[in-house]
């Protein structure tokens, strides 16, 4: 997916609240990463369809994990 680095600064700003005691701000993050991946879910499924009428993109990350191997 192109736009998987959307979600990886998502995951470490997730990370960054978490540790930093941004409880609110974290969970806000989360609920984001949720919109940010469906959106880009529809956007590729549609650009696919535009292409050869089928379903060429199946979405799929990890958003919910804050041990995304980054040290902030």
């Amino acid at each position: 997916m192109q736009s998987d680095w959307i979600l990886e600064v998502l995951t470490d700003l997730k990370a960054f609240a978490t540790i930093n005691g941004l409880p609110v701000l974290a969970e806000q993050l989360d609920d984001t990463a949720i919109v940010a991946l469906a959106e880009i879910s529809a956007l590729e499924e549609r650009n696919g369809r535009k292409s050869n009428g089928s379903d060429l993109f199946k979405a799929g990350s990890d958003i919910g994990g804050v041990g995304a191997g980054h040290h902030i």
